[in-house]
């Protein structure tokens, strides 16, 4: 399962926007941005396949075209050039971009096996660590992205990238991500004059269409103050140890999502009878909550322990079409998603029908998001901190990052999809990866980080569980 990955640093620049301009701006945080701006950053990798990928050609060809696309994707995507600040005379953070402001980006080389980091197969969860940029952040300053570009000679390379949380949600940072690649795709077409975006790919960052009438930005900024004791911008720590974890990628084809349906149905049917019968239509079956269902209930028998031990399960929400006005849904860039969560105890998930149960809870919750019934989002914050504290303590939290409604697989730079999109910073909260099958077939893929006993436990269930 180890395998070596060596990682040589070859040079760290910045990459700045083309063409950029010389005035400087500000750009506020909104309630949402405020609500995830202590939150640890969010760590994506996508490996790039190239077999007999040369150094020469790699540094010729393949990364003069990534740095110069970057660079005309930061000019219509400018804010990610700046920083977070926190002035002494300013009540909140926020986004600052000057003339001399640019990207992170580090180049590197590895000796690792790529064919091993980008199987589905279990492997040492600190072999990816190496492939991600590290976020800069301190009291009063942070960084809005970095990037770190990976060759594996003879192999490929990878793209990692570490986000801010104040600045990107899942959303936005896919959309940048494709962006990035609509233009690097075309710098191989040898136009007469620069690539420009797409009309869906170019981003709004137009504050103003967050309403927040009562101040609710300050509540969260006074709430993260209240939780880490101090006004800084630094980014929380882990969320959970994570130094002896393994990792491993876990698929739910169409047909088993079909399968975990049936038995959700024939459970309810058999516990509630007619009633069941009659509400069965009601029910939000989706491959989301059919999904998180399966899996998470394979996490809680997995991990073992008390009946009565604490469980919080949670995922987030967007609320860019559910806001009265709604945000433009495909080219705002920000924040605009909020966590949902319910507590519960192991027993509702251990027993015969725990797939069923959760099931049922997660339709709930979602029919009640679709009905505009939004929770408070003035105690939002502060219940999901105590909620966390209580993570020191052995409650086990279930949540969910990435989506199969992004597309991660169809980034392309110009040298194919990729071969494998990890979030790694997974392993540093506890939750799973989502995303939409690579194959494109109506699956999904689960990415887990879990301990290696675990690991294997959780492994046999889920294996197990869609057999007929």
């Amino acid at each position: 399962m180890a395998s070596s990955n060596a990682v040589k640093i070859q040079e760290v620049t910045q990459v700045t926007p083309f063409s950029h301009s010389t005035t400087e701006f500000s750009l506020p945080l909104t309630l949402y941005d405020t609500f995830w701006f202590n939150f640890p950053p969010v760590e994506r990798l996508y490996f790039y396949q190239i077999t007999d990928l040369t150094p020469h050609f790699f540094n010729s060809f393949i990364l003069p075209d990534l740095k110069h696309s970057l660079s005309l994707t930061l000019l219509q995507y400018l804010p990610l050039a700046g920083n977070l600040i926190w002035p002494t005379d300013a009540p909140k953070p926020y986004i600052y971009y000057s003339p001399n402001d640019g990207v992170p980006v580090t180049v590197a080389e590895s000796t690792a096996d790529f064919n091993s980091l980008t199987g589905n197969g279990v492997h040492e969860a600190v072999e990816f660590h190496p492939l991600i940029p590290q976020l800069v952040t301190s009291d009063d300053k942070a960084a809005m992205i970095a990037i770190q570009i990976t060759l594996f000679p003879n192999q490929g390379f990878c793209i990692g990238i570490t986000s801010h949380h104040a600045i990107l949600d899942g959303r936005s940072s896919t959309m940048f991500i494709k962006s990035w690649a609509y233009l690097c795709k075309q710098l191989g077409k040898d136009l007469e004059e620069e690539p420009s975006l797409l009309p869906e790919l170019i981003p709004s960052f137009d504050r103003t269409v967050i309403k927040d009438p009562t101040g609710i930005d300050m509540e969260y900024v006074n709430n993260w103050f209240a939780y880490t004791n101090t006004r800084s911008l630094k980014v929380l720590p882990n969320v959970v140890s994570n130094t002896d974890w393994v990792r491993a990628t876990f698929e739910l084809t169409r047909e088993d999502i079909q399968k975990i349906r049936n038995q959700v149905l024939l459970i309810l049917n058999k516990d509630n009878g007619k009633e069941a019968e009659k509400q069965q239509h009601q029910l939000h079956l989706s491959t989301f909550v059919l999904t998180l269902a399966y899996v998470f209930v394979c996490l809680v028998k997995a991990r073992g322990g008390e009946d009565n031990r604490g469980i919080i399960v949670g995922f987030t929400a967007d609320y860019r079409s559910r806001l009265d006005p709604p945000v433009p849904l495909l080219n705002y860039v920000g924040n605009c998603v909020m966590p949902h969560f319910r507590t519960a105890i192991a027993r509702d998930f251990t027993e015969e029908n725990g797939v069923a149960f959760l099931a049922e809870k997660l339709s709930d919750l979602i029919k009640e998001i679709e009905r505009g019934e939004l929770e408070g989002r003035q105690d939002t914050l502060s219940r999901m901190l105590t909620l966390m504290k209580t993570m020191s303590e052995g409650v086990q939290c279930l949540g969910v990052s990435g989506s199969t409604q992004f597309d991660v697989y169809g980034s392309d730079f110009r040298w194919g999809r990729p071969r494998k999109v990890e979030i790694v910073s997974i392993d540093r909260s506890g939750a799973i990866a989502l995303a939409k099958s690579r194959d494109k077939s109506g699956g999904v893929e689960v990415g887990v980080a879990l301990k290696k006993q675990e690991m294997e436990v959780f492994s046999s269930l889920f294996v197990d569980g869609l057999k007929d």
